[in-house]
C-alpha cells in the first residue's frame, strides 16, 4: 500500500458539480493506492502512520489534535513507469478488492477518533488542495513482495 499524504490548510474532491468530501479545516489530504499483495497487516500499518505521522504543526499528529483526514483512492500509485512510456497498473488491486481496503483505512482512521471524509471510490475526481509548507510525505507499508 502506498500514500501520498500532504498537511494542507484545505482539501476538498468532487465529482461532478457536487463537493463529496471536504475538510472544515487544516487536517491531511491522503492519496490512497492499495496494491494486489496488501493484508489487514498493511492496513493496521497504514491507518497507524497516517494518524501518528508528526507532520502537522509543531511536530504534532492528527490523532493529538484531531485533524480532519480527507482520503481519495487513488490506484495510480502503483504504476511502474521503469519500462517504455506507458505505465504498468499490474501492482494494483483490481477495484472489488482495494475499494474494500480503503474502506478498511478508513473505518480504523474513525476507530482511532479521527474525523474522515473520502472520495467516491471509481469515480472522476477533481482534487483541490492548497499544501501547507509545502509538507507532503510517501509512506509505503511494504516493498513488491
Amino acid at each position: 500500500m502506498r500514500a501520498v499524504v500532504s498537511r494542507v490548510t484545505e482539501a476538498s474532491v468532487t465529482v461532478g458539480d457536487e463537493v463529496v468530501g471536504a475538510l472544515p479545516g487544516p487536517g491531511l489530504l491522503v492519496l490512497l493506492g492499495v496494491s494486489n499483495d496488501d493484508d489487514e497487516a498493511d492496513v493496521d500499518t497504514m491507518v497507524r502512520k497516517i494518524s501518528g505521522l508528526r507532520i502537522l504543526r509543531d511536530e504534532r499528529s492528527a490523532s493529538e489534535t484531531g485533524a480532519p483526514v480527507l482520503v481519495v483512492s487513488q490506484f495510480t500509485l502503483l504504476g511502474n513507469t521503469a519500462k517504455g512510456r506507458r505505465p504498468s497498473w499490474s501492482r494494483a488491486a483490481p477495484g472489488e478488492i482495494a475499494e474494500s481496503v480503503v474502506d478498511a483505512v478508513v473505518c480504523g482512521l474513525r476507530d482511532r477518533g479521527l474525523e474522515v471524509s473520502t472520495g467516491v471510490f471509481g469515480a472522476t475526481m477533481q482534487v483541490h488542495s492548497v499544501n501547507d509548507g509545502p509538507f507532503t510525505v510517501l509512506v509505503e507499508t511494504a516493498g513488491p513482495r
